[in-house]
């Protein structure tokens, strides 16, 4: 299996330059369409303004976006045009999450910019924990200071939920094309160092199946520093690119609940961050 369509949602409100380098890798190294994609949506008017000066107001801000997204796609055929034979634009005048969350259907895989604002504006950019949890389309979370997917080695942090497996799954191409695959498990409360020691080496002989030789480690149970620092401090250890993941939403999982590590890993990721669910 690989990637043969590849989606990279740009923003309005700030620099591109590391989602199309990872972009453009993955299209690059797949072989793989590469669609931009990128929306805005006029905000409501001023509570005072009303009548023609509303209107110009309207007319003035509908003008400016048409602007910035025509730069955008400028900006985005002149480095796509060098890193794949296949490239397409989309967008349009409307909110950007539940655009790019439709338009998700033409792609195999998102490439995203992380943001770590706790709240970001719906009306310029799609938030990649908002993209995550509705997509149904694994994302690529691109940290600012990034500028190539360095897929030397890989870190699948893991956990024995339906969210991992899935995760795991969808980027079989890209752990394919690592050159070492580090699988890790938390001990918690409920599962021991035993438990997790035997997951993760399921998880290694499956993906020795699909012909990935696999690394395992079962850390020692760390209850003061948060999940998100200790796979940090795990992916920097081996020298990880990426992170693999899966996308929690249910505060069962205590630690792993969205708002913990999934939060961490869309909104302040050291490195790239594939994210499924």
């Amino acid at each position: 299996m690989n990637y043969k369509s590849v989606m990279v949602s740009l923003s309005l409100d700030r620099p591109n330059d590391a989602c199309l380098a990872v972009a453009g890798d993955l299209a690059e190294r797949f072989e793989a369409r590469l669609v931009g994609i990128a929306a805005s949506d006029i905000k409501p008017a001023l509570y005072f303004a009303e009548g023609e000066y509303a209107q110009k107001i309207l007319d003035e801000e509908s003008k400016a976006i048409q602007r910035r997204l025509s730069e955008l796609e400028a900006e985005f055929r002149a480095i796509a045009s060098k890193r794949t034979k296949s490239v397409e634009w989309r967008s349009a005048l409307t909110l950007p999450i539940p655009y790019v969350m439709q338009q998700s259907r033409a792609a195999d895989v998102l490439v995203v910019g992380a943001r770590s604002e706790v709240f970001v504006d719906p009306y310029v950019a799609a938030d990649a924990s908002d993209l995550v949890m509705q997509a149904g389309r694994p994302l690529i979370v691109v940290p600012p200071a990034v500028q190539w997917l360095d897929l030397r080695n890989i870190l699948v942090a893991w956990k024995d939920v339906r969210e991992a497996r899935r995760a795991v799954l969808d980027a079989l191409p890209i752990l394919a094309a690592a050159k070492e695959v580090t699988v890790v498990e938390m001990p918690e409360e409920d599962i021991g160092p035993a438990a997790a020691l035997s997951h993760i080496e399921d998880v290694a002989g499956w993906l020795g199946c699909h012909g990935i030789l696999a690394n395992i480690v079962t850390p020692r149970a760390d209850t003061v520093t948060p999940v998100g620092e200790q796979l940090d401090r795990m992916a920097a250890d081996v020298g990880a690119g990426v992170v693999i993941a899966g996308a929690y939403g249910h505060s069962r999982f205590r630690e792993w609940a969205f708002g913990g590590v999934t939060r961490h890993l869309a909104k302040k990721p050291s490195r790239c961050t594939f994210l499924s669910r």
